[in-house]
Parts: structure tokens; C-alpha cells; sequence
């Protein structure tokens, strides 16, 4: 249920009310007793949304995510793969991880 500004025309009190939006409008002041409140335009018309399906990831299809993680390049970075640079590691010797050693000259 929305909260409601109003006025009185007639003493300038001012205050908010709690009501569903199916209520008529209040007309009588709390305050002096005249009836010229007046409901403030523009006002209690606040919407919260709650759940699931407000953010941008939630409208997603599973074709369009299936895609996107190909597109990434699924690295794991998190990053989405354009930023990303692959690691270089410097180059082994052939034949295994250690040089051979050389043969003594004779």
C-alpha cells in the first residue's frame, strides 16, 4: 500500500498517509477540521519490485547464456574473455625438463 502526501488549503498542515490505493481521497484536515485537504500530485505511486526477473540476467534464455559462455571462452576469469591475456609459460627443452648434458670432448 502506497503512502499519500497531502495539504490543507486552508491551515498549510502537511503529513502523509498510509492507504490502499483504492481508498478514496481524504478530505477532512486532522488538524483545523475543514475540508480542504488536497492529495499532493505525483505522489505514492512507488513501486518495489521483489523476486526474480528484474535483473537483466534473469530475461536471459539458455540459448542466448549457451552462447555468451562460447563467445567468453568459458576461461574462468570472469572477465568475459576480451580483456583477458593467456598465460606464457617460457618453453621446455626437448626431451624433457632439464637439458641433456653435453659430451666431454675428448
Amino acid at each position: 500500500m502506497p503512502t499519500y502526501d497531502y495539504v490543507c488549503d486552508e491551515c498549510k498542515h502537511e503529513f502523509e498517509e498510509f492507504q490502499s490505493m483504492k481508498d478514496e481521497p481524504l478530505t477532512d484536515c486532522p488538524k483545523c477540521g475543514k475540508k480542504s485537504l488536497r492529495r499532493l500530485f505525483g505522489t505514492g505511486a512507488a513501486i518495489l519490485f521483489k523476486g526474480s526477473g528484474f535483473y537483466e540476467t534473469d530475461y536471459r534464455s539458455e540459448s542466448y547464456k549457451a552462447a555468451a559462455k562460447a563467445d567468453s571462452g568459458d576461461k574462468g576469469s570472469g572477465t568475459g574473455g576480451t580483456d583477458a591475456k593467456p598465460e606464457t609459460k617460457p618453453a621446455a627443452p626437448e626431451g624433457g625438463s632439464k637439458p641433456k648434458p653435453s659430451k666431454p670432448s675428448e
